[in-house]
């Protein structure tokens, strides 16, 4: 089954300083027929003005992965971690048993992020966060983990506490990449730029496709394509 989810059919809100589209229900956007994908629960896509941000709040109990897209984004946590992660490459924060962050643009020009929590396999762990690099052409043609707690992940991706692996490619027109996926598992993509076809059924650009009960992904791209994969344990 893949499920489209198209673009202009999510939910979200402009604050001004932030305009939101969410995959799932969020805030005050609520949608029961979108609750998550099994243990992903939030997919937001956001456009953060350039001087503004997110200012200090609390987490808990939540794998909080930053893809950035566009722009720049800057993190501020209570444990003194301060950093700034750029547009292609990836940070990880896990909220555990609470953290205080705030998330900033500090550059002269807008950014855009996707923010996507998966619940964690186990409450209460020590909060952390980090970021690394991903340079777009070193996954150009190859889904790349950005973040995975799979036994077998690359040393490369970031840590998360859960069995999911967040994994990202870029493909030119008319080329394509596979994707294996175990039994039970389910996927969540999202193609950051350009057009896609999955298994041929076709995804616009920052649509979303809710995948279950296949064994092989094949993702075209239709267009010159930067996509973000989320591989999901199997549903309880």
């Amino acid at each position: 089954m893949i499920e489209v989810r198209d673009f202009n059919s999510l939910g979200g809100a402009n604050h001004g300083w932030l305009d939101a589209k969410h995959h799932f229900s969020f805030a005050r956007y609520y949608d029961p027929k979108r609750m998550g994908w099994g243990a992903l629960r939030v997919w937001n896509d956001d456009l953060i003005r350039a001087k503004t941000g997110f200012p200090p709040h609390p987490h808990r109990d939540m794998e909080i992965i930053t893809y950035v897209r566009e722009g720049a984004i800057t993190h501020r946590d209570h444990l003194n971690n301060e950093g700034r992660t750029v547009a292609g490459d990836v940070q990880v924060m896990s909220a555990g048993r609470g953290i205080q962050h705030e998330e900033w643009n500090l550059e002269d020009e807008d950014a855009r992020i996707f923010q996507i929590w998966i619940e964690p396999n186990r409450e209460g762990i020590t909060p952390r966060w980090e970021t690394a690099r991903f340079p777009k052409d070193g996954r150009k043609g190859v889904l790349v983990p950005l973040a995975s707690g799979k036994k077998d992940a690359p040393a490369e991706a970031l840590w998360i506490a859960q069995d999911a692996e967040v994994l990202g490619a870029t493909l030119d027109a008319g080329t394509s990449v596979t994707h294996v996926m175990e039994k039970g598992r389910l996927a969540y993509l999202v193609p950051a730029r350009g057009r896609i076809e999955v298994n041929g059924v076709e995804v616009g650009e920052r649509s979303g496709a809710a995948i279950r009960d296949v064994d092989l992904l094949t993702i075209r791209a239709l267009d010159d394509a930067e996509i973000v994969l989320a591989d999901l344990p199997p549903e309880e």
